[in-house]
């Protein structure tokens, strides 16, 4: 099971802006997505863990359904 940001409707986004205020937090949405984890030869994963130092940011490599 993998989970991303959730794609909100405008109903959804005020809902939660509501909340936040409510509450006086920040909420992120996250939804469960179909998605298979790419096979990376060993050159692409050095590719990969690369990008990740140059940008600081976590990867993930996938194949979306």
């Amino acid at each position: 099971m993998t989970w991303a940001f959730s794609s909100l409707t405008a109903k959804q986004m005020k809902a939660i802006k509501e909340l936040e205020d409510k509450m006086g937090v920040t909420l992120l949405a996250f939804s469960n997505i179909n998605i298979k984890y790419a096979n990376l030869s060993e050159e692409e994963m050095k590719l990969l863990l690369e990008a990740e130092k140059d940008l600081g940011v976590s990867l993930v490599a996938v194949h979306v359904e």
